[in-house]
């Protein structure tokens, strides 16, 4: 029996995506099996099963499982964790609920102050003390543990947090307090800060340990079933886990710390991007993935994507968000999708979002009782999407549900149902665009100087008029683009990132300190890996390190290429000088610090490779044509417009727009102003028509 298939599935708020490919299968055009299904939120793990079964896929021929998942970030969003209480130094109590105590916009006075995730009474302190060196200047003392412990038991607490003063420099409390809380409360869930992040910053620190515990109950529970579930099913080996910092890892290795998969689902459509972008030659990308829920973007420039640990969740105008302090790439998200929700308010401006009709009862066409409006039932009535194509092709849209859920925001706004379809149309765009200008026009970015690259079932919807507003020359959209966060997952590597703080200066009699903490993150990276069995030799070590002139707060991310320890530290300056005046515009002549020391640690996966279509030269456009229809291009008018079967489409095939191209879980909609051309691998690459 062969057993050369690799199955990826990504859990999203509104459907559920897979991507099985066959390494023996010799046609290209049966490699790649895909499948969606809808998000089933009460039993995530059936919506997986659902899209297997669909997929006709045997899990005994299956050699590697891989899995993105929106449970954790969903728990936190909707407040649907574990009761959680927090354990920390005495006179710390109160961190979490002064956090930052800044506004995120300084002058809005509708600022709101969030509660923290632990109320007060589960918030307990301890007796000891270490300096910011890592000393130990007073002892833990643990006799009032009993009281804490009898007290949340009491309170039917399911999961700790511990966090103590500087123990990203030294843990030993931690460690010794974790070890007795579970001699006194062996059957509740226990994670200490130095697990998940050993950065500093007190209050960042404190928030991302008790996240992470917050969601360790309903994450282990949900990845225990999920792996008994493709077990019982005839998986033979382990499922790997997608995180955030765009690498997939060990299940055992997540289930320590749950909140590396915050961001999951974006992180791998952005490093599927990376690696289609490698294969063709692009190296300047702007990725934008567009579900059923949200709009996701991220830049990609030189073939490197941003990490960063400046994460924060429920961020906005008004409200100042939690920080998490995991590795994260640098992404922009916004509730804007195909189930976005638009709505009137009381001043009489119409919204699109953030609310979402999700899988149930999704927008008004799929007919299952959704009475309000959305970004979905605007592109059929537009003309944009197929009804053959629609959901796949697995039903009809509910045009008089549509149409009910249309008439209360027509009347109010005394508008056709063509109008409000435009408008709905126009202002999604408008708040995509926000969000691709705060990934580049915001940091300095041209977005002329890159390829979008468009992702997601509704990527492609889009594409056009997001390219035409922000004079992006070149639009490409990627073969199976509906289920590409699913796709990228099984072009990741395993990854893990090993952060530290310890701030030195940049200057000689410090050079020894600083390759020495290198070698001991790099042993402890070994270790870690060598403990799930896998060998150390093959564990590649990239270095980082976040750097910053002496007198500043914040810091800048610097790659150090090939550093061993001969690269001289004035290698490392310069470094830092280049990328803080690519940042900033400036350089200062000022002692230079390094803040954090960051080392990835990867072990190489073997990838499938992105098949290239086959020419025959049989296939004419026309062949691909199968309806001609009326669509409504808002400002450009309605066109009679040709719309083409994807998977019939051969390369080097040119099509002027307006045109529509459908496909099973996308529809790439060309505009009058476009023209596109179909590449080796089947890429859909639209430039502007020359006027």
């Amino acid at each position: 029996m062969s057993r050369n298939i690799r199955v990826a599935t990504d859990i999203g708020g509104t459907f559920t995506d897979l991507v099985c490919i066959d390494l023996d299968e010799k046609n290209p055009s049966k490699k790649i099996k895909v499948s969606k299904s809808d998000t089933t939120p009460s039993n995530f793990e059936q919506g997986i099963m659902n899209t297997l079964l669909k997929s006709n896929i045997v899990l005994e021929e299956v050699n590697f499982f891989a899995h993105g998942t929106t449970v954790v970030i969903n728990a936190l969003t909707e407040k649907k964790g574990s009761k959680t209480a927090l354990i920390t130094t005495k006179g710390f109590r109160d961190v979490l609920e002064i956090a930052r105590c800044n506004r995120p916009d300084l002058f809005n006075f509708n600022f709101e102050k969030q509660p923290p995730f632990v109320p007060r009474h589960l918030r307990f302190e301890i007796e000891e003390r270490i300096t910011y060196k890592g000393d130990i200047l007073t002892g833990i003392d643990c006799s009032s543990l009993g009281q804490t412990i009898d007290y949340c038991k009491k309170e039917g607490v399911e999961a700790i947090a511990i966090c103590l003063l500087h123990a990203y420099k030294n843990p030993d409390h931690e460690k010794i307090l974790t070890e007795e809380v579970k001699k006194l409360f062996p059957e509740v869930e226990i994670i200490a800060s130095h697990q998940v992040t050993r950065e500093w910053r007190e209050y960042e620190r404190t928030s991302s340990t008790v996240l992470s515990g917050y969601v360790l109950p309903i994450a282990k529970k949900y990845l225990n079933n999920l792996d008994g579930k493709l077990k019982e099913k005839g998986l033979l080996d382990p499922p790997y886990i997608m995180q955030s910092n765009g690498g997939i890892t060990s299940m055992n290795d997540v289930l320590i710390n749950p909140i590396t998969m915050v961001e999951s689902g974006p992180s791998s459509g952005v490093f599927g991007a990376l690696a289609l972008g490698k294969v063709i030659g692009k190296k300047n990308l702007i990725v934008l993935d567009i579900g059923g829920t949200t709009a996701k973007c991220a830049l990609i420039e030189n073939g490197q994507v941003q990490i960063t640990t400046n994460y924060k969740i429920q961020h906005s105008r008004t409200k100042a968000g939690y920080p998490i302090q995991t590795p994260v790439i640098d992404i922009v998200e916004i509730g804007n999708g195909g189930g976005s929700i638009a709505w009137k308010d009381i001043g009489g401006k119409m919204h699109v979002g953030p609310q979402s009709a999700g899988a149930v009862p999704g927008p008004a066409a799929y007919g299952k009782g959704g009475k309000h409006f959305t970004t979905t039932d605007a592109n059929i009535v537009t003309g944009r999407i197929h009804p053959d194509y629609f959901l796949g092709g697995a039903m009809p849209p509910d045009y008089a549900h549509i149409n009910e859920a249309a008439a209360l925001l027509c009347n109010e706004m005394k508008i056709s149902i063509g109008e409000l379809a435009r408008g709905v149309i126009r202002i999604a765009n408008s708040n995509m665009i926000n969000a691709l200008k705060l990934i580049s026009v915001n940091k300095g970015y041209d977005p002329r100087d890159f390829t979008l690259v468009v992702i997601g079932g509704g990527g492609a919807m889009h594409g056009a008029d997001l390219a035409h507003e922000l004079q992006i020359s070149e639009l490409l959209v990627p073969p199976h683009a509906g289920v590409f966060s699913a796709l990228g997952m099984l072009m990741s590597d395993i990854r893990r990132d090993y952060i530290r703080t310890s701030v030195l200066t940049l200057k000689e009699e410090n050079k020894e300190r600083i390759q020495k903490t290198f070698t001991e993150i790099e042993s402890q990276a070994l270790s870690n890996y060598e403990q799930e069995g896998y060998p150390g030799k093959e564990v590649i070590f990239t270095h980082y390190a976040d750097l910053r002139y002496a007198g500043q707060e914040h810091y800048v991310k610097v790659l150090l290429s090939d550093f061993s320890d001969e690269t001289p530290l004035e290698q490392i300056k310069q470094y830092f000088h280049k990328e803080h005046k690519r940042n900033y515009s400036f350089e200062l002549d000022a002692p230079v610090e390094l803040v954090n020391f960051h080392l990835v640690a990867k072990i190489t996966v073997e990838k499938p490779e992105f098949p290239q279509l086959e020419v025959t030269g049989k296939k004419q456009v026309k062949d691909a044509e199968f309806d001609v229809r009326e669509v409504d291009f808002d400002e450009l008018g309605k066109h009679k417009t040709p719309f083409y079967h994807r998977d019939l489409l051969a390369p080097h095939m040119t099509i002027d727009g307006p045109a529509i191209i459908a496909e099973e879980a996308t529809t790439t909609v060309v505009s009058p102003l476009f023209k596109v051309k179909v590449d080796s691998y089947g890429n859909l690459i639209l430039t502007k028509k020359k006027a």
